[in-house]
């Protein structure tokens, strides 16, 4: 349930929840739930029930066993803020992540409402960064949702990238990171879609972080954006 990572922008993923439902068109080919398929079809216990929205409590605290620091993404296989996940659960996903500040914990979420809904019922430790998927221009309104939540570090994961979205608001934004789809029916992402927002992040200041072109074959398309890899992350003051 919790694995190293091949994900570029984090590396490793602890996932006490796994399964989710589709609420927007950046959901249409998911890779989370194609990878449950496999898994269940492997035989993999935490696996049993597929896509279907699961709770596991056996592996609430195994970031406590982990002693060395690590960026750790947080359900990358559902949604923490899913409707039917109850907010009791939630809170035992944030007593974890702040019983162990050593590590920094990406957490990221297409369900705004819900995540400004209950935020005050959350303690935010500066450890855990909160972020919210933006697939298109449609979408932008997860910003200020995020916006007017505790969370003292806010990100954006801009993936997949499936239309243009211009004129963001960045303000008390710490991250940008921007991707294409990838997988067999990957939709394509125009390359001026991705530079737009590249040079909104550097017009305000925000660090941008190019993961893939995506495809096919996001190998073959690979990183690199005008030339070069873009892996700038947030650079954090150490609280007083």
């Amino acid at each position: 349930m919790a694995t190293k990572s091949s994900i570029e922008w984090t590396e490793s993923t602890w996932n006490p929840i796994t399964g989710c439902t589709k609420v927007s068109p950046g959901c249409k080919f998911c890779y989370a739930e194609r990878m449950s398929k496999r898994l269940k079809a492997m035989g993999s216990a935490n696996y049993e029930n597929g896509f279907k929205l699961t709770l596991h409590e056996h592996v609430l605290e195994l970031p406590l066993t982990w002693k060395k620091p690590q960026t750790i993404f947080v359900n990358s296989m559902s949604d923490l803020f899913h409707k039917n996940v109850p907010l009791e659960f939630i809170q035992k996903v944030f007593d974890v992540m702040n019983r162990t500040p050593w590590h920094t914990y990406q957490v990221l979420t297409k369900r705004s409402d819900r995540l400004k809904e209950l935020s005050k019922e959350l303690e935010w430790g500066r450890n855990i960064w909160m972020g919210v998927s933006v697939e298109n221009q449609d979408y932008t309104y997860r910003i200020d949702d995020l916006r007017d939540t505790g969370a003292q570090v806010k990100f954006l994961s801009v993936e997949p990238l499936i239309g243009p979205v211009r004129k963001l608001k960045l303000k008390n934004i710490h991250w940008v990171i921007v991707g294409g789809e990838s997988g067999p029916k990957a939709r394509p992402m125009k390359s001026e879609w991705a530079l737009d927002i590249k040079d909104q992040c550097k017009e305000a200041g925000v660090p941008f972080f190019f993961k893939q072109w995506g495809g096919i074959n996001k190998k073959k398309t690979g990183r690199l954006l005008e030339g070069r890899t873009w892996d700038e992350v947030p650079v954090l003051r150490k609280s007083a």
